[in-house]
Order: C-alpha cells, then sequence, then structure tokens
C-alpha cells in the first residue's frame, strides 16, 4: 500500500492558454480529474503550478529559445486569463496555486518551500507538456531527493511518440510511471 502521508499531487500547467496549444487532448482532463478526486479523497495536497508572466513579459528572456519567441505575445496577453487552470479541475478553495516563470515546476516560485513546510516527500505529477514542464520537473525532483510518481495517461504532449518513450523508457528511470487508476487503487 502506498503511504499517502508526505505525499502531494501536482496539477502542472493544466491552464487554458496551454491546452490550447495542444491538439489534442484525450482522455487527459477526466483521467486528472479522477487523480485530484482520488488525492482529495486520501487527503492527499493538490497544488497546482501554472506557467505565467508580469505584465510586459519582464521575466522573459529573448536568450530563452522556448519563451524568448513568443515574448511579445505573452507581454500583450491576459495572464489572469492564460494561467486560468481548467473549469474542471478547478482548485478548490484553500489548495496551493502558484505561477512558475519557466518549465520546470520548481522555477520562479516557492513550490520547495510549501512542500518542505507541508512534509512532502512524494510528489505524484499529471499535466503538460510531457516533454517540458513534467520532464523538467521529474529531473530537478529527482536532483532534490524526491520520491515521484507519474501518472502517465494523466499528463501529454504535442508528440505522442516522445510521450511514450518518456513515460515507458526515461521516466521509469527516476520516478515510479503508473495510471491512474492504479494510484487510485493504491
Amino acid at each position: 500500500m502506498e503511504q499517502t502521508q508526505n505525499t502531494a499531487l501536482l496539477v502542472i500547467d493544466l491552464q487554458v492558454g496551454i491546452l490550447a496549444m495542444l491538439p489534442d487532448s484525450g482522455a487527459l482532463i477526466p483521467n486528472t480529474a479522477k487523480a485530484i478526486a482520488s488525492a482529495r479523497e486520501k487527503k492527499i495536497p493538490v497544488i497546482y503550478v501554472t506557467v505565467g508572466f508580469r505584465p510586459g513579459a519582464p521575466e522573459v528572456s529573448l536568450n530563452n529559445k522556448s519563451f524568448g519567441a513568443g515574448k511579445e505575445r505573452f507581454a500583450s496577453m491576459d495572464m489572469a486569463e492564460f494561467t486560468k487552470v481548467l473549469p474542471e479541475l478547478e482548485p478548490m478553495e484553500g489548495e496551493v496555486t502558484m505561477i512558475k516563470r519557466r518549465v520546470s515546476a520548481f522555477t520562479g516560485n516557492d513550490l520547495e518551500v510549501v512542500l518542505r513546510a507541508q512534509g512532502i516527500q512524494h510528489m505524484v505529477l499529471t499535466g503538460v507538456a510531457t516533454s517540458g514542464a513534467i520532464l523538467s520537473t521529474v529531473r530537478e525532483a529527482a536532483d532534490k531527493d524526491y520520491r515521484i510518481t507519474v501518472l502517465a495517461d494523466c499528463c501529454a504532449d504535442g508528440d505522442e511518440e516522445v510521450h511514450r518513450v518518456l513515460t515507458t523508457k526515461v521516466f521509469p528511470r527516476q520516478a515510479d510511471v503508473l495510471t491512474v487508476e492504479e494510484w487510485s487503487k493504491l
């Protein structure tokens, strides 16, 4: 039986502005809703992390290949709307939400402080993109000695083959990779 004490479920970049760029989210949203419901039932904290920037996007460097090309677009968009979590996955009152400034869930926010304050040693990851936020967060969390579980069917990528390779060949080196169904039964 999986220990739920010291565990948190992270919902990463499942926000209006990011999912609009994903060609097909398929079962991602209902699967993630199931993971959130399971976490709440088990009294596991749910932490929401979205990517966003201040007005004018002063955090975006033109040297950053991922974000730099979109600096003008980020600078002029409504960040409140862009960072809004999908209504189907909305945080409940009291659940922690935060904005990150780069790809990893740890970058540009106080995620690590929140995790330490709550005694979290095991993070369960959901979100998009598998090759972006999930990969970067897995790598950083592993380097920080967290125990990691990736819910493969609660993650998605614009390239299904990349998602498959990461969840079957790369992530298992540093994380347990389960389906939401498997995790919910633990």
